[in-house]
């Protein structure tokens, strides 16, 4: 795959837009100051589109990988070493560094709790509704004892390999087969299916579902007769438009698998914009992701609910890069899925997919 592209500063932005956004709702128990609430007047929150960002992303990035990877089953274990990993060693930071910290149990107590060892293996298995420590809470708040809340986009996520790895095996990862996932998932948010595991998956689908058609699309041409990625912006633009009309139509979210999810593609496949090489020290994004909430829980918690948004979000996001850092290097990127051929040529450039 090419490497001209900025897949890698675009999920950055979205694990960092995600701990910004938290900051609001750990620090005030509320949305209400959320950038993007207060721009779309209240349709959704900056963390969230974060969400869709990734999704976006990782529907183009996985279809790529499924259709560079011989075996099916090995595509199966790219994807299970890309989330297993990092998640099982983060469960078990929640749960043996920072319960006993923030615990108001006695620590043997704690230990001997069936709860702390349901949440490890609950979580460990994607069961993320199983979300709270015994005696741990960081704040009074309605979710101030929730220990992790972002990995609810996890099983989502797995979902959704399952199902390209489903359409892969049976000849059906098709444009059209894409597009109409796409209009699957366009009708799940119409309907708002989100709540458990499941309805969340098909509400996120159209989001993955237009990565997907991103990179089925690639290297056609526009009607300027341009390959759609390296158009010099007119459509861009005009999906632009698109989104900020649906603003006051209140179809923000309906709206963004097309408009919302062309302009990440272009964003990051467009030829106008130079590359910036965001995984210089690694690729960062996922553990962000997976650490921020517990590490800005942290905060409010040894503040004792008095730090404000902005000093919830300064020290949480440091803090959460250096454990994203160790994460990656002595976790996610060891555990990486590595072919023989790899192996021999250590030189060989590194493929740019979720999880390669």
């Amino acid at each position: 795959m090419d490497r001209h592209n900025n897949f890698d500063l675009l999920r950055l932005v979205a694990a960092l837009s995600v701990i910004f956004s938290h900051a609001f709702l750990l620090a005030e128990n509320s949305q209400d100051h959320d950038p993007l609430m207060i721009l779309t007047g209240g349709q959704a929150i900056l963390g969230l589109a974060g969400v869709f960002v990734f999704f976006t992303i990782s529907g183009y990035l996985i279809a790529q990988s499924f259709e560079a990877t011989r075996s099916p089953l090995v595509f199966l274990a790219k994807r299970a070493l890309r989330i297993f990993p990092g998640l099982l060693v983060c469960l078990a930071v929640c749960v043996f560094a920072v319960g006993p910290a923030v615990t108001s149990l006695p620590l043997h107590d704690y230990l001997r709790r069936p709860q702390t060892w349901l949440f490890l293996l609950h979580n460990a298995v994607l069961d993320v509704e199983y979300n709270r420590l015994p005696g741990v809470e960081f704040w009074g708040g309605n979710i101030g004892g929730i220990v992790n809340g972002p990995l609810w986009s996890l099983p989502c996520e797995m979902l959704m390999y399952l199902m390209l790895f489903a359409l892969g095996v049976s000849r059906l990862l098709t444009l059209p087969v894409c597009l109409l996932l796409v209009a699957a998932g366009m009708g799940a948010i119409w309907v708002d299916t989100a709540g458990e595991t499941f309805g969340s998956a098909l509400w996120l689908l159209g989001f993955f579902a237009a990565g997907m058609c991103g990179y089925k699309l690639r290297g056609r041409a526009d009607p300027w007769g341009l390959p759609w990625e390296l158009i010099d912006g007119r459509w861009a633009l005009l999906a632009l438009f698109g989104l900020g009309l649906s603003v006051p139509a209140h179809l923000f979210i309906f709206a963004f698998p097309i408009c919302g999810g062309y302009l990440v593609l272009w964003a990051a496949l467009t030829r106008r914009l130079p590359p910036i090489r965001a995984a210089r020290f690694g690729d960062l994004s996922y553990g962000l992701y997976i650490y921020g909430w517990p590490v800005e829980q942290c905060v409010v918690y040894w503040s004792r609910g008095t730090a404000p948004w902005w000093l919830v979000f300064l020290i949480a996001a440091p803090a959460t890069a250096a454990i994203a850092f160790l994460s990656w290097h002595l976790v996610e990127r060891p555990c990486r899925w590595r072919s023989r051929r790899a192996i021999r040529e250590p030189l060989a450039p590194a493929t740019i997919a979720t999880g390669s």
